[in-house]
This record gives structure tokens, sequence and C-alpha cells, in this order.
């Protein structure tokens, strides 16, 4: 009995100090809440749980990475990119309206605002794909890639014969997975590419999964640079299940139709993805690739008539540029923001900034999943919905296969394509990059293609919504009490 007492209290101290530490350590009130309630109702495991996956990266910096150590060359590059910023606003009248966005992202991450920038929208596994291969085919230095997901499969293969013989032609091919998102490509997959001269690195090399932290903080990133004026991102990673070809999985079931959107950017506005890359490779490499001019020459030709700047942020970020600069965008609305997420568990400012807009008279209309690859994450979204709809916001299911577009489109003017969900995952604990276009041919692009997939979606009536069974909504409830841990 003796030593069940002396458990019981040293049980209860250690409990008391991880509460402590969840305290000390987490900055949102919510996730502080989900945490202190797991680790008091289910004994250790609930501790198990957040060591494994609560501990704090962004206030520890483990992730802090230094692209460029002369300070004096740092300060200059600042200097030289926030007078051009300046000069950009001051000469391209339409981005006046989002002046404050620009400010933003400039302020908080020297993300310059770039103008004679090609933007393309790249629809589906379909379009984006036979693009990505030319692009790759026309590489004459390098090739980044830094992807989530990449598989051993058809287009994963497709894809890897390219890197290799542009390897063996002597193109300089750098290459970033995610460790956990490309954990099915096997050994093998990366040892043939490494065999031919490609270099390539897990972003972070998980090594026991059941307790490895780091694996809550994953690169979701999908960036591509080409030749450095070249470059791709948004929501496709390197997977068959991007294509949409009426092909049948083993299991002899037919392929869910995949809807997801990508872009490519030509120009000046490339230069700030290759910073990323460079920032992420020295981190996962443990190398001290300088920023040469070859890499990021500014005198290249502009090739179009875009304005475009670069969203990122993730554990090694001093504040959620990411959230920030989507709310930011969701204030600055005055008629209409259309919203598609596969993944809405967006927390309370989010939200809040939503309600306003909608009860100041803006059109909010949000298209999100009808099914989805997660039914905990859908419910969790879900309960979300019945505030949202109160205030006027019209949300839409989508029906005809999983949508996985990550965009917003405000007033026509700003369009933003990118990596991120509109989640806690994506705002705090990934790493994610979000492309900003200002204008109206994206913007206009985007609407279109909002109203299409409209076509293929289910509008939620508010007095249906909320006369559904309470049976129904508590699942709903219980999962967003989980919301801050997914």
């Amino acid at each position: 009995m003796n030593w069940i007492l002396i458990l019981d209290v040293v049980y209860v101290i250690i409990l008391i100090l991880v509460c402590l530490r969840i305290i000390y350590d987490t900055t949102s009130t919510n996730k502080t809440l989900a945490y202190l309630l797991l680790v008091v109702f289910i004994p250790v495991a609930g501790m198990l749980f957040y060591f494994s996956f609560g501990i704090n990266y962004r206030k520890r910096r483990v992730y802090s990475k230094k692209l460029i150590e002369d300070d004096h060359l740092r300060i200059k590059l600042i200097r030289d990119i926030i007078l051009k910023s300046e000069l950009n606003l001051k000469n391209h009248s339409e981005i006046s309206d989002a002046k404050s966005l620009v400010h933003l992202l400039l302020r908080d991450t020297i993300s310059p605002l770039t103008t004679g920038n090609s933007v393309k929208l790249l629809m589906n596994g379909e379009e984006k794909f036979p693009d990505l291969k030319k692009a790759l085919n026309t590489a004459r230095h390098h090739i980044h890639l830094e992807y989530y997901i990449y598989e051993n499969d058809t287009i994963g293969n497709e894809i890897k014969e390219i890197l290799i013989r542009k390897a063996r032609e002597g193109v300089i091919v750098r290459f970033i997975y995610d460790a956990f998102g490309s954990r099915s490509m096997g050994r093998n997959f990366v040892k043939e590419m490494k065999a031919a001269g490609v270099e390539a690195y897990p972003f972070n090399r998980i090594r026991f999964v059941p307790l490895a932290n780091r694996l809550n903080y994953r690169n979701h990133r999908k960036i591509i640079v080409v030749d450095g004026h070249c470059g791709f991102l948004g929501g496709i990673n390197i997977s068959d299940r991007y294509i949409n070809d009426g092909a049948h999985t083993k299991s002899g079931k037919k392929k869910v139709y995949w809807r997801d959107t990508h872009l490519r950017i030509q120009g000046p506005g490339v230069q700030y993805l290759q910073y990323l890359f460079f920032c992420d490779w020295n981190f996962c490499s443990r190398q001290k690739l300088q920023p040469e001019e070859i890499y990021f020459d500014v005198r290249k030709h502009e090739e179009g008539r875009e304005s475009v700047q670069i969203a990122a942020s993730g554990p090694d970020s001093p504040m959620s540029t990411i959230m920030l600069s989507l709310l930011k965008a969701i204030n600055l609305a005055k008629r209409e923001i259309l919203i598609t997420t596969p993944y809405f568990i967006p927390g309370e400012t989010i939200i809040n900034a939503l309600k306003v807009a909608a009860l100041g008279g803006v059109s909010v209309k949000i298209l999100a999943p009808g099914v989805s690859d997660s039914r905990l994450v859908n419910a969790a979204a879900w309960s979300y919905f019945d505030d949202l709809l109160r205030a006027g916001v019209e949300i839409y299911l989508y029906l005809k296969g999983f949508i996985h577009v990550k965009t917003m489109v405000v007033d026509n003017q700003i369009s933003i394509v990118g990596t991120a969900n509109m989640d806690y995952r994506s705002f705090d604990l990934n790493f994610e990059v979000n492309a900003v276009v200002y204008g109206a041919k994206l913007a206009e692009e985007l609407r279109t293609t909002f109203f299409k997939d409209l076509a293929h979606a289910k509008q939620i009536n508010p007095d249906v919504w909320r006369q559904r069974p309470k049976y129904k909504q508590l699942p709903e409830k219980v999962a967003r009490l989980l919301s801050p841990l997914l």
C-alpha cells in the first residue's frame, strides 16, 4: 500500500509539472486548455501525446535557419527589397487597395512585392504534370524540388526519370521531401536518384515514429524552382491520386475524383520561392548553400504583368504569417470573399473576421468537402458552420469527389493560392507557402473556377442545418474540442 501511495504522489507531482510546462510553453489558450484536459483525464497516455506532438518548436527555435551569414550583405539585400517594393507600390495603382497587405508581408517576412510576372493557373494533375514535365525538361542550370508527398507511382517515376536524366546532363538537382508525408516513397527510390547525381534529403528525419515530436511539425510546402525564374506552388503533390484518368485502385474501386489547384509563376516572384528553398535546404542538408547570382539573377527580364508576393510561415516564424495574411485579406474585402479549403478549422479569429465581413454586407462563400479524407477533421469543420450561417455566410459542400483546393479570392483583385489549409496545423505547425497575386486577371480565372465547382456542390440550408438531430451534432462538438490538436 505504501508503494501505491508513493507512486500516486510521484504521479501527481509529475502531472503538476507537466501542466505547468503546458501553461508556460503553449501560447494559444484553446490549445493550452485542450492539452490540460488531455493530460488530466487520460493518465500517462495524455502526457506521452503532449511530449510527442505538443512541444512548442516556434518558441524553442529548433528550426532556426540562416540563409545569409554575412550581416552586411543581409542588411543590403533587405534594404534593396524594401526600396523596390515601395517603388512597385507607387507605380501600380491596382495594388493601392491592398497596400496594407503588401506592407504586412514586407514587414513580417521581408517578402518583396514583385511585378512583371507571368502567372498560369493549373487545374488538377491533368494540367499540372504536363506543364511541370515540360519545365523540368528545359532546365539548364538547376532544379530545386521540395514536396510534402512524393509517391513511388507512375507520375512519381516519370518525374524521377526526368530528374535523373537532367542530373546526368550536368544540371544541379536538389530534392527535399518530408519524411512523414513521403514515407511510402521507399529508400531504394531515393537511392536510385542519389546514385544518378540527384542530391536528396528528408526535411525531418524520423527515427522513432511513436515518440517523434518533430513528426507534428511537417514540411507541407510544394515548391519547384527551375533555373531561378520558373516556379511552381500549390496543393498538388507528386502522386497519381491527383490525376483524374478514370483508373481504378488496386482493390478494384474507381479512383476518387480529386479536385485541386496549382500555380506556375515565371518572373521575379520566383526569387522568394528560391529563398525559401535555400533556407530549407541548408537546414535539412547541413550545407551552406550561398545565394550566388546564378540563383538570384535580378537582371532577368520581366515575363508578364502580374504582381506577386509570397507568404510563408512555419515553426521557425516569429508570427503566424499565413494566418495574418489571410486575416488581413478578409478585412480588406468590400464586396466578395470566395474561399475553397479542404480542412476548415480556422479558429475564432478568422471565424469572427468572416462573420464581421458577412454582417457588414460582404458576400462570403465557402466551398468545403462534402466527403473528406478525415472524418474527424470534417466533423470539427462542420462545428463552425452554424455561427457562420447565422451571420449570412454561404457554405457549399463539394460532392463530385474530394476537393483539395486552397484558394481565396477577394473583390476580384486579391488571389491567394498555395499549400496552406485554413486550419490550426497550417497556421501554427506546418511549414507552408502561399502566393498572393494582385490584380483582376488571375482573380477572374479563380472566380470563374469557383462558380464552376459550385455546380458540383450543395448549398447548406441554414434552417435545415440547425434542425439536425442532436446525435448528429454531438460528434461535431466533441471534434471541435479536439480541433486545436488536429
